[in-house]
């Protein structure tokens, strides 16, 4: 260090200290500005990104909460849609039942008048036999009584007339 004292020249010193604040005045005038300009630059670069990185953040939440209700609302329309869909099965299913009902309930009147109209005609046809039979047992037993047949006809409906048959 004392060497450094010895060496000390102030003329040098001034020298040196004029061309520091000559070499900071020419860096301030034509360095410091582009630099700053450029970190200014960059930082407004980076806020931009930041921002944009926000935006498309917001962006995102949008979408994603957009999605969710489109989401809800797809779901919603489909159980609509089954809905709907079971509603028509049973309407279907209940139409179907009462048609059978129904034509089953139109068979069975048509199978009972079928029935009924069998029977009267049995019953007109049997009615006939009797009469017949009962027209010839009678001519036989009274043929010996009545000698006219005019006679025994009208004794035979007058009996038939006062007897029923069920």
């Amino acid at each position: 260090m004392d060497k450094l004292l010895n060496d000390f020249s102030p003329g040098l010193f001034v020298v040196q200290t004029i061309l520091l604040l000559l070499l900071i005045l020419l860096m301030v005038k034509f360095a410091w500005k582009p630099i700053m300009n450029s970190l200014n630059e960059r930082e407004e670069g980076i806020q931009g990104a930041l921002d944009s990185a926000e935006k498309a953040k917001l962006e995102m939440q949008n979408l994603q909460a957009d999605n969710q209700k489109l989401l809800y609302d797809s779901r919603a329309e489909r159980e609509a849609m089954l809905k709907e869909a079971r509603e028509m099965k049973n309407t279907m299913i209940d139409e179907a039942k009462a048609e059978a009902q129904a034509q089953a309930n139109s068979m069975i009147a048509q199978a009972q008048a079928a029935i009924e109209s069998e029977k009267k005609a049995a019953m007109a046809e049997l009615k006939s036999h009797v009469a017949t039979l009962s027209v010839d047992i009678a001519e036989k037993v009274v043929r010996q009584e009545l000698s006219n047949k005019d006679k025994q006809i009208a004794l035979v409906d007058s009996l038939l007339k006062e007897a029923t048959l069920n």
